[in-house]
């Protein structure tokens, strides 16, 4: 069975392992180096961009992710996971290191504060459905190379790009782990990475 693996250092880690378990696949926790080398393929949750970076170093992860990343591991970064699979970041605080997985330039904290979080409708291109996405500190890409692929644009912040795909790695600003109250959940981003992962 395909088993997708959740960073387990902070951050919505139950909301992403119910969200991997409803689109068929064995979810796990990830906190050590066997665990991220027993995987298919990763998610890194929001929370702390700066926190994530140094847990990873203390947990001795962070050179073997990045290998694993740079090896083709599929992986998928929400909010603060968008920032650590950036190649750059804008707002960034003194030796904050990212992994580098996608060749873009994220502006951390872009959204604003605790306080503008947000909620609007976005077009999933893969599909050119509508999609109910939640916004929380969230970043949003400044720039990215040709070979970036744009999965959905905020048309309410400006035509912000907050969802794409290089190769692997999918990267998002939102959280599409978050169920809004009255809805059902929409797992497609959950869906795609499994996609990745089974077709590799």
């Amino acid at each position: 069975m395909t088993t997708i693996g959740v960073l387990a250092l902070q951050g919505d880690v139950r909301e992403h392992l119910h969200a991997l378990e409803r689109v068929g696949v064995e979810a796990v926790g990830v906190r050590r180096l066997a665990e991220l080398e027993a995987v298919d393929g990763l998610v890194i949750p929001g929370g702390e961009s700066t926190t994530i970076d140094k847990l990873l170093r203390i947990f001795d992860l962070y050179e073997p992710l990045k290998a694993s990343l740079a090896d083709g591991l599929p992986v998928l970064g929400t909010c603060a996971g968008m920032i650590m699979l950036a190649s750059d970041i804008i707002g960034g605080i003194e030796g904050q290191q990212t992994l580098g997985a996608i060749p873009m330039t994220v502006r951390r904290n872009a959204f604003g504060r605790q306080v503008d979080s947000s909620e609007v409708e976005l077009t999933w291109r893969p599909d050119g459905s509508t999609m109910h996405a939640t916004f929380i500190r969230a970043p949003w890409v400044e720039s990215f190379s040709d070979d970036v692929e744009v999965l959905a644009v905020d048309e309410a912040h400006g035509d912000r790009t907050v969802a794409v795909r290089h190769g692997n790695a999918i990267a998002t600003s939102f959280h599409p782990e978050v169920v809004a109250p009255g809805t059902t959940p929409d797992d497609r981003v959950h869906a795609l990475l499994v996609d990745i992962v089974q077709g590799r």
